[in-house]
């Protein structure tokens, strides 16, 4: 019996130690597809904590990407965090690990959310107050109002929860040491967030239209609209007097679909300090996106395998997104017209030759550049990659066309598709150039997290191709779509593009949308 008992207890030993070695080469795995086929442009080793903007107290092997981003990028990125950017950071961690789900001060601020009636006009409710994130509309919206919620968070000292309702987990790492970001599932309004509107008694835009609050009137809760329909009272959320009340209130609860940063500009308060936090004011979202979104290791995995195969032995790469905006969605030629009309424009892509030029082109040394395309309909990288098969490139380049998926139905919240769309996101940050489609919250995130300054597809108005068809941004900050259309007090009445000569419209938008620019 006790030969059979050291046999067995040898198995088991035995069996441990291989589930321990196959999980740890799962990971090594990993890291030598991240790290394979580098750009040979990296002379210098690369810093992975991003100049400050991350920390060294996570485990490298939890999440993969979090250490490993820098590697992929064939060039460093020219922007460059402030001191106080990073110290900014690394005190907003010390605050969220004390106030964080789990902690003592999270469930006495819970306890307040169970008296609605209470007055907090003259009670202080001590260091920890919070803003909380819900999750609505598609990925690239999601990413962008999620890092606007932090900024403002950082700006004011709260702690931002993310609703974890969604497949939130499933894409993203946590991104602060020690404690979560994840609003637990048991807060006391989780089941009443989903249906909160501008109907919502609490609602900061109803409760101004109903003179519910004031200096002396001060809910425990208050639910933001920063919408695409939000009304002008919802937006008097960005205006310095309103902020001295918001200020006041323990709990706020958000639904954004739009990048709201450059309208926190606006703000005098907060335009101070965003000053010391980004001397490179077309550099938040970079920065911002850098330090907080890292995908998972089943995410990164996707990104590594998809760059190793297609984008890392070229010498020159291209994004391409395409995002139709239209009812009757699919491949329409006038928008392929389009592409191939900005990619010759711009010098992106060359010309395919005539057909008697191609024993010229043979004999020439050839370059490798690398199109990535992003769409729902596979049809565009199809005909992209048919020109440059059936005749060759007048420059004597190599084109190779790849796109990663072609689902051609957006299905958010669906875990594979949201994780494909992610990915997709991060190769086309790491392209040497890249054109997206006006308007698109996918493409804002794709160039702006890469450091990009893009060309921006015109939205097409009819059938025909937009001429020109395309625009160079100046600004790699996304675009903040319907904005507050007017200043606050005492610039009421002034178009918002001109009260601070660095937030302007954006050039996809007309005189409409703000957008954050260092070039005057």
């Amino acid at each position: 019996m006790k030969i059979l008992l050291t046999i067995i207890f040898s198995g088991l030993l035995i069996w441990s130690v291989v589930l321990v070695s196959f999980s740890n080469d799962f990971n090594n795995q990993l890291l030598v597809a991240t790290t394979t086929n580098v750009s040979n442009e990296t002379e210098t080793p690369r810093d992975k904590l991003i100049g400050g903007l991350l920390t060294a107290d996570f485990d490298e092997g939890s999440c993969l990407s979090r250490y490993q981003q820098s590697l992929l990028y064939r060039k460093a990125s020219p922007y460059k965090p402030s001191e106080y950017l990073v110290s900014k950071l690394r005190s907003y961690e010390k605050l969220h690990k004390r106030c964080g789900p789990g902690t003592d001060a999270y469930k006495k601020a819970t306890e307040i959310l169970g008296h609605d009636d209470e007055n907090f006009a003259s009670k202080s409710v001590g260091e920890c107050r919070y803003i909380v994130w819900v999750a609505v509309y598609g990925l690239g919206n999601r990413i962008l109002t999620l890092s606007s919620v932090f900024l403002y968070a950082l700006l004011t000292e709260r702690v931002v929860l993310v609703d974890q309702s969604k497949d939130i987990s499933d894409l993203f790492c946590e991104p602060f040491p020690g404690t979560s970001w994840l609003l637990p599932l048991e807060f006391p309004l989780m089941k009443q967030i989903d249906g909160y509107n501008q109907g919502y008694s609490r609602c900061y835009g109803t409760m101004l239209n109903n003179q519910a609050i004031n200096s002396t009137l001060i809910p425990p809760h208050l639910y933001l609209h920063i919408l695409h329909d939000s009304r002008d009272n919802d937006k008097m959320f960005f205006c310095q007097k309103d902020q001295s009340l918001v200020d006041k209130v323990p709990w706020l609860i958000v639904k954004a679909n739009v990048y709201f940063v450059p309208s926190l500009w606006l703000n005098p308060t907060f335009q101070t300090e965003l000053m010391k936090l980004f001397p490179q004011k077309e550099a938040v979202f970079h920065h911002l996106a850098r330090h907080l979104f890292h995908p998972t290791n089943q995410v990164w995995g996707l990104i590594t395998r998809s760059y190793n195969a297609y984008l890392s032995r070229a010498d020159e790469t291209l994004g391409i997104q395409i995002r139709i905006f239209s009812n009757r969605a699919g491949y329409f030629q006038h928008v392929m017209d389009q592409v191939v009309a900005c990619t010759r424009r711009e010098n992106l892509l060359p010309e395919p030759a005539a057909q008697e030029e191609s024993k010229v082109n043979i004999s020439r040394s050839q370059k490798l550049k690398a199109v990535l395309v992003t769409s729902l309909y596979p049809e565009y990288s199809e005909t992209l990659k048919n020109m440059y098969w059936e005749r060759p490139s007048s420059t004597g380049e190599i084109i190779e066309v790849y796109q990663p998926s072609g689902e051609r139905v957006q299905q958010t919240d669906k875990k594979l598709h949201d994780q494909k769309a992610l990915a997709e996101m991060y190769l086309l940050s790491l392209t040497d150039n890249i054109v997206t489609s006006a308007r698109s919250t996918f493409g804002y995130v794709a160039h702006s997290l890469g450091g990009l300054k893009p060309w921006l597809l015109y939205q097409p108005t009819g059938p025909t191709a937009p001429d020109p068809p395309c625009i160079r941004s100046t600004s790699m900050d996304p675009c903040h779509l319907t904005p507050p259309s007017h200043g606050c007090e005492p610039e009421w009445g002034t178009d918002s593009g001109k009260v601070v000569p660095f937030v302007r419209h954006c050039e996809d938008r007309g005189n409409d949308g703000l957008k954050l620019f260092d070039e005057l």
